[in-house]
């Protein structure tokens, strides 16, 4: 008596293969979709805008940087590319966190729920 554990091995190929195929497909869906863009973009925008006013408002001795900020620099800031990367994914979402952070604002994604 033989026993054989397991699918047959044409069942089992065959499903492996259909798993990649879909696999690949739903990674070709999102690649189109967002192209160089995470579908998380803007919050990573955000964050990083947020995250630099917060360390300029907190070596901001004087208070005038942080009123600069809050008066237009960081909108100019991310014009002049000092954004960064994750300016690049979304620009305006990434000026909002850094009016935020300039105005000692908690961050929109702090918390547990959103």
């Amino acid at each position: 008596m033989h026993r054989h554990e397991g699918p047959p091995l044409r069942k089992f190929v065959t499903v492996a293969a259909v798993a990649v195929l879909m696999g690949t497909a739903a990674a070709g869906v999102l690649i189109g979709r967002y192209h160089e863009r995470p579908p998380w973009g803007t919050d990573i925008a955000y964050e990083g805008g947020y995250v630099q006013a917060s360390r300029i408002r907190g070596y901001d001795t004087d208070g005038s940087r942080t009123r600069s900020l809050l008066a237009g620099e960081c909108a100019l800031m991310e014009r002049q590319g000092m954004g960064g990367d994750r300016a690049v994914h979304d620009p305006a979402a990434w000026v909002e966190g850094c009016l935020d952070g300039a105005a000692g604002r908690p961050s929109r994604n702090q918390g547990i729920v959103r």
